[in-house]
Order: C-alpha cells, then sequence, then structure tokens
C-alpha cells in the first residue's frame, strides 16, 4: 500500500507499512509532515528542492519520490562508502553509507540506508515497521 502527494513538480510516495517513525520527517519539514492532520503530507508548503532533500533522509524508504511530466529527476548514486551501523536505544539498528541486503530468496536490494528490526516483531522482517514502540521493546 502506498499513499501519493504532489505539488505539481514533485510526487512525495509515502508506503506506511516501511515507516518506522523515526520521525526525521517532521522534525525536517514541520510545515510539510503533521502527522495529526488529514492528510498529514502537505507537499505544497515546500519548494521541491525542499522536498526532495527531507525525502533522502528518511531511513526505511517509507518515503520516497518522482518528478512529474517534464521535470527531472536528480541523478543520485548509493555510494557504497563509509557505511555506518547504528544501534536505536528501543529501535531498530540503523544502517547508511549505501548497504547491499540479499534475501534468503536471493533477491537483492541496494539502499542508501535501511533500519533493520531488532526486536522481532516487526511484520515486515528483517525491516523494522515501528512495532518495538507498541510492543515496549528495550534494548
Amino acid at each position: 500500500m502506498s499513499k501519493e502527494y504532489s505539488n505539481g513538480e514533485v510526487t512525495v510516495v509515502w508506503k506506511p507499512d516501511k515507516c518506522v517513525h523515526s520521525g526525521l520527517c517532521v522534525k525536517g519539514l514541520p510545515k510539510v509532515f503533521k502527522p495529526k492532520e488529514k492528510p498529514w503530507i502537505n507537499p505544497e508548503a515546500a519548494s521541491t528542492e525542499e522536498l526532495t532533500k527531507q525525502i533522502k533522509k528518511c531511513p526505511s524508504g517509507a518515503l520516497s519520490y518522482y518528478m512529474n511530466e517534464g521535470h527531472e529527476e536528480p541523478k543520485t548514486d548509493i555510494k557504497m562508502e563509509n557505511a555506518k551501523a547504528q544501534v536505536i536505544e528501543n529501535g531498530p539498528l540503523m544502517v547508511s553509507g549505501g548497504i547491499t541486503v540479499e534475501h534468503a530468496d536471493g533477491k537483492t536490494e541496494t539502499k542508501k540506508s535501511v533500519a533493520f528490526c531488532r526486536c522481532g516483531y516487526s511484520g515486515n522482517k528483517p525491516y523494522c515497521d515501528g512495532s518495538h514502540t507498541k510492543q515496549g521493546f528495550k534494548g
């Protein structure tokens, strides 16, 4: 499941099942990302540059974007250097700096960052889906 929100130039895609509720979007662009409102994403409240810059910081990949017709998407390469793993207190293992995830079925995905489940409750393993919060995970 995904939801899309557009400002005319760029379309923001939100995949709630991937969201780990890190809050980076809300803290980074509070005029756009307002979780207590419906719709909670208002892409018209910021420039396309501000939106794309903030979306690229999403640790789980729940937020992404695509450029609408007539607008060229900036080219970005995932660099596989300076990888960093960070244990989030009472939350996921965050890996950033470019990572290739190889699944048991042999499928691979290359991501700029990823949040891995540490609590064991995620419905989207190996990725975190925020279940640690509801389960009261401590670790």
